[in-house]
């Protein structure tokens, strides 16, 4: 049977062109099930994570559909409608139809936070054909009439489960309400929880269901292993690990911003180049750190999850979890970095005993125990590690009761693997919940030590945790 092309699917000669010159000749499962009904007009459900071509089986059509149908544009309207969580997703995205598109003769703008409005207002003045934008930043430029979404045929909601993760879904309805009822949607969620399923049902019409399961990414492709250490000898383990030469470009994982910035610090006074990239980052900021990253001038890049679906760098060889999320999906997103475009990657993931809980949920979701390797050659003595039993494939809640070590394998070699891809290390709870030295928040007493002077001032309001549409670059 031979593999299909995009002259299958129905894909225009301009935009095969632009494959072409990009590289890309075939297909990738999502895109090769999605095309061809988003061609035909139907709306759509996709069932995907980042690193499965989503990104090309929705901007594809979208171009094709725009460029057979000639309409002046029309000043502060857009064509088409293209929604995501982060700023880095939204620059990502519209590079894509840069690529993809310029063969064409289309307009196209970004729209997100963190910036001076100036430009994007001028950018919407005369209008455009496609805008792809973070749903707070666009609500604030709705209400202040820049934008006029009324001939809006096309919508796209991508990563709407991080959408609805970070407080958007208020915003996103109200965008969805400012446009017209008859009109071509698509949904595109990593999961798909309860909430997502009441969205799609909202704003899809006899959707097309499309569905790549996230677990062949992570399990067949990602080499995953779990170090038992102390926390308080994390930067210690991470010093040793990085000594190693292999780790050509990595992206460590914390779950804190404080954290972010203390690790990155810590390995520029080492002699590594790192950057460190979090909500707290203004957008010229993020975007410098990405780019050193992408060109060689970074070794290492320390994120926190916020920044986990937006960053598409390739060849990057390790992820390292410094801290594991409690989200166990977000760890799937993490490690989904290094595993792309078909390569292999490595994952390792740091566990003291307060993440023990964390460990286990992630080893459910991924349905098999995560390899774990020996610290001893690593920090030079024997380290003492708490007794661990890994979750077996489908079981239920562990005994905690029982004992049961999990038997250190001998030193594994963290040399490239043979794709060259990596992936990636996660923290409990959400981010901003720690002080820096990662114990509980003050109680009610601020940086002077007297009692109430951390608690808020009467009428202020409290900052808005990262995620937030005004502080995520929205």
């Amino acid at each position: 049977m031979t593999e299909k092309t995009f002259a299958d699917l129905g894909v225009a000669e301009p935009l095969i062109r632009a494959l072409g010159d990009a590289g890309y000749t075939h297909p990738t499962p999502i895109q090769a099930q999605s095309i061809p009904a988003l061609l035909d007009g139907r709306d759509l459900l996709g069932l995907a994570q980042t690193g499965t071509g989503k990104t090309a089986a929705f901007t594809l059509p979208i171009l094709q559909q725009l460029a057979a149908v000639f309409e002046k544009r029309q000043p502060k309207q857009a064509r088409a409608l293209i929604l995501a969580p982060t700023r880095e997703l939204v620059v990502q995205i519209a590079k894509s139809i840069e690529t993809y598109g310029r063969h064409l003769k289309l307009r196209h703008t970004a729209i997100f936070g963190g910036v001076n409005q100036f430009r994007q207002v001028r950018a919407m003045q005369g209008g455009v054909d496609i805008l792809v934008a973070t749903p707070g930043r666009l609500l604030d430029l709705m209400n202040q009439r820049h934008v006029d979404l009324r001939r809006t045929s096309l919508l796209v909601l991508d990563e709407a489960d991080r959408m609805l993760d970070m407080g958007f879904v208020r915003d996103v309805t109200k965008i969805v309400a400012a446009m017209p009822k008859e009109r071509q949607s698509l949904l595109f969620s990593a999961t798909m929880p309860k909430s997502i399923e009441h969205l799609a049902a909202e704003i899809l019409s006899d959707p097309v269901r499309v569905e790549v399961t996230p677990e062949v990414v992570t399990v067949d492709r990602i080499d995953q292993r779990v170090l038992h250490v102390d926390g308080k000898r994390k930067r210690e383990l991470l010093a040793k690990l990085l000594d190693d030469a292999d780790l050509s470009r990595v992206i460590i994982f914390t779950r804190t911003k404080h954290c972010a910035n203390r690790v990155s610090e810590q390995l520029e006074k080492s002699g590594v180049a790192a950057e460190a990239i979090h909500g707290n980052k203004s957008q010229g900021a993020r975007q410098r750190a990405l780019d050193n990253f992408r060109n060689g001038k970074a070794r290492v890049l320390v994120a926190t999850d916020i920044a986990a679906r937006g960053i598409d760098v390739s060849d990057i060889t390790h992820v390292i979890n410094y801290e594991l999320p409690n989200e166990p999906e977000s760890y799937v997103h993490r490690i989904g970095r290094t595993a792309r475009a078909g390569r292999s990657g490595i994952a390792v993931s740091f566990c003291d005993a307060a993440e023990r809980g964390h460990l286990r949920s992630i080893e459910r979701l991924t349905k098999r125990p995560l390899t774990v390797v020996n610290t001893t050659e690593w920090l030079g003595e024997q380290i003492e590690v708490p007794a661990y039993t890994p979750s077996r494939p489908g079981a239920g809640r562990p005994n905690r009761r029982k004992g049961g070590d999990a038997q250190p394998g001998k030193r594994r070699h963290f040399g490239k693997p043979k794709g060259g891809e990596t992936a990636r290390n996660g923290a409990p709870k959400r981010e901003g919940g720690q002080k820096r030295d990662g114990g509980p928040k003050r109680d009610g007493a601020g940086r002077s030590g007297k009692p109430g002077a951390g608690k808020h001032m009467a009428g202020k309001p409290r900052s808005r945790r990262e995620g937030s549409h005004q502080s995520a670059g929205a």
